[in-house]
């Protein structure tokens, strides 16, 4: 959100964090679809054309469906879009080893979305994956430094670097890992590139609209920035201000 206000401004945004439900990454396939399609109908009924699913989980298990079964009966002139593809797309630029480490939730790990859509792009990248389940509590609890944040960052990007030497580039497959980033890099060789997804998904959406003119004429530019949750306002709204770099005030909903 904080990469689209920046790189997009004038652009109408509703951010909806489903505070109450949250971590998805340890769901079940049908809880997360489930989830992520009542939220996606609630944006469309708060009025937005385009929906993105800022979320790797809800990417992994909810986007394709969606896409496929939902759309042509809730908004066949609306889309929605997710995070993992803009990713692929870009990482056979970074990597010289073509050995590529993704840090993710136990639901994108599983889903092994980054896997296919890497190999569709890069056939000659070879993937290792490592499942971090303790991170996004570590995140949720502004725990962003400290001796057991390093623990769990340690542990994970070791196994990740132990099951391949040859890893020069890391995607940071979740919308939480960012605020660890001073952490990461710590625990990181100095070799390898570290991949954040703001500036990506931001870069694609903007190419997007670009091919795309009738979906960027119905998107709103009245330079609304507004943030929804769907638990407590007081929680996220401190949280929220630590992702976006300056106060926000959110209203709570109900999907």
């Amino acid at each position: 959100m904080k990469e689209f206000v920046r790189k997009l401004p004038g652009y109408d945004f509703a951010y909806l964090g489903d505070n109450a439900r949250n971590p998805y990454g340890s769901r079940s396939f049908e809880t997360v679809y489930a989830y992520t399609l009542e939220a996606v109908k609630k944006l469309f009924r708060m009025g937005c054309h385009l929906v993105i699913i800022a979320c790797n989980t809800g990417s992994a298990r909810a986007l394709r469906t969606i896409q496929q079964k939902d759309l042509p009966a809730i908004g066949p002139d609306r889309r929605v879009l997710g995070v993992i593809r803009p990713t692929a797309e870009i990482v056979g630029s970074v990597t010289r080893t073509r050995h590529v480490g993704i840090l993710g939730t136990m639901g994108t790990v599983t889903s092994r979305s980054y896997l296919l859509e890497i190999q569709k792009f890069f056939p000659d990248i070879t993937v290792t994956q490592e499942a971090c389940p303790m991170w996004v509590p570590l995140v949720e609890n502004n725990e962003l430094s400290g001796p057991g944040t390093d623990y769990f960052v340690q542990k994970n990007i070791s196994r990740l670097m132990e099951a391949d030497p040859a890893i020069d580039a890391i995607i940071l497959g979740c919308t939480h890992y960012p605020l660890l980033m001073d952490t990461i890099r710590k625990h990181t060789p100095t070799n390898v590139t570290v991949i954040p997804q703001d500036q990506i998904v931001a870069d694609s959406l903007i190419d997007y609209l670009k091919r795309h003119p009738d979906m960027d004429r119905r998107c709103s530019r009245n330079g609304s920035v507004v943030f929804h949750t769907t638990d407590s306002t007081e929680l996220f709204d401190e949280l929220g201000t630590i992702f976006f770099g300056e106060p926000i005030r959110s209203e709570r909903i109900a999907l």
